[in-house]
């Protein structure tokens, strides 16, 4: 799972097993926080009640999954933060099933500041028992916490969630540009309008680095695009028409060509200053 949210269920008291495909990054964990670095995946969830992921992409989650799975023990839950398809988890959970481990798919939202401030927000599909078992342990990183309903409905609820904030950060990256351009301060715009029915948590959050064009921080352009994909490949499944995702997806897959594909997803306003 993702650095701080362990270092969070480190602090509140869990006894934390860490393991990491990177062993440095495990170990710059062990050396801030109270837990045990573990050699491989297999050692660290033979004990485990609960066992917590967040990993790249659907190759890595299901990877590890058949790693873990048979190495966990009987009535364990397997908890997936990762961002993947709908389809992934419902695989992983009917495997699960067979295995006789439980399977929440639990996607987050709140970006790394989110997960530093303990703030983040989760979406989680899977059998109620399973999520109400650990609900009360994901309260040490979460804000606002909901089960959906069967496996998938988390990453479905988290498609939804990317759509709006593609749309949300093309019209603020606009807004923005459109000030520059008509030679008023970026910043006073938003002093003016912030209060108003245009104000969002992107707006709050990001309007003062976009200006400076600052995007080292936050979540990345190629996390984006792969979460920006699944959502497009589950559209192109379920009917929903979906114009400015696809949109806003190809003006990213831009400022990857432009060498952004670290930048924060505000760098959209990057690829308006170049066109």
């Amino acid at each position: 799972m993702g650095f701080p949210m362990a270092g969070h269920l480190a602090n509140a008291g869990h006894q934390v097993r860490v393991w990491n495909r990177t062993p440095a990054v495990a170990q710059k964990w062990v050396n801030l926080y109270p837990g045990m670095m573990m050699p491989t995946a297999e050692e660290a969830v033979r004990a485990a009640s609960i066992v917590f992921a967040c990993l790249g992409d659907d190759p890595d989650v299901r990877e590890v999954a058949h790693l873990v799975f048979t190495q966990m023990q009987k009535g364990a839950v397997f908890v997936d933060h990762t961002t993947t398809s709908a389809s992934l988890a419902r695989e992983l959970n009917e495997l699960a099933e067979k295995t006789g481990i439980g399977f929440v798919d639990a996607p987050v939202s709140g970006g790394e500041a989110g997960a530093i401030n303990g703030k983040l927000t989760i979406m989680c599909g899977g059998s109620q028992a399973d999520f109400a078992s650990v609900r009360p342990v994901m309260d040490c990183y979460g804000r606002a916490i909901k089960w959906m309903g069967v496996a998938g409905t988390g990453q479905l609820t988290k498609m939804v969630n990317q759509i709006c904030i593609a749309g949300v950060v093309q019209g603020l990256a606009e807004g923005l540009h459109f000030a520059e351009q008509a030679g008023l301060d970026p910043v006073a715009v938003v002093e003016a309008i912030g209060q108003g029915a245009a104000q969002s948590w992107q707006m709050d959050h990001r309007h003062q680095t976009m200006a400076r064009g600052e995007y080292d921080f936050g979540f990345a352009v190629d996390w984006m695009r792969k979460d920006l994909r699944v959502t497009l490949e589950e559209a192109s499944k379920n009917g929903a028409t979906l114009p400015v995702t696809q949109m806003v997806d190809g003006f990213y897959e831009q400022v990857q060509q432009l060498g952004g594909n670290r930048w924060d997803t505000s760098s959209l306003i990057e690829r308006l200053r170049r066109i």
